[in-house]
């Protein structure tokens, strides 16, 4: 437990910070689930409209520090190849 002013406002932080990052790393999941389904359901259209709001809510993440940088980037390529793909 800690015994410190600084150190208890630490952990207080540290619990809002967790809760905080919780929610955005939900909401980006979520984002990234809607895309893989409407792929699964092989709905171009809305595969392609679940993809415009995934890849700024990704994008969010990464820029908060939830997610790497790279590893955003990286779903965000993968799922708009895949989103290309459908038309094929």
């Amino acid at each position: 437990m800690a015994n410190t002013k600084s150190a208890k406002k630490a952990a207080r932080q540290a619990i809002r910070r967790t809760e905080v990052n919780k929610a955005r790393t939900s909401r980006a999941r979520t984002a990234v689930r809607s895309v893989e389904d409407a792929i699964k359901a092989g709905d171009k259209d809305a595969a392609a409209a679940a993809l415009r709001t995934a890849s700024p809510v990704l994008a969010r993440t990464a820029q908060k520090g939830v997610l790497h940088k790279k590893t955003a980037s990286r779903k965000i390529s993968r799922l708009t190849a895949r989103v290309k793909a459908m038309a094929n």
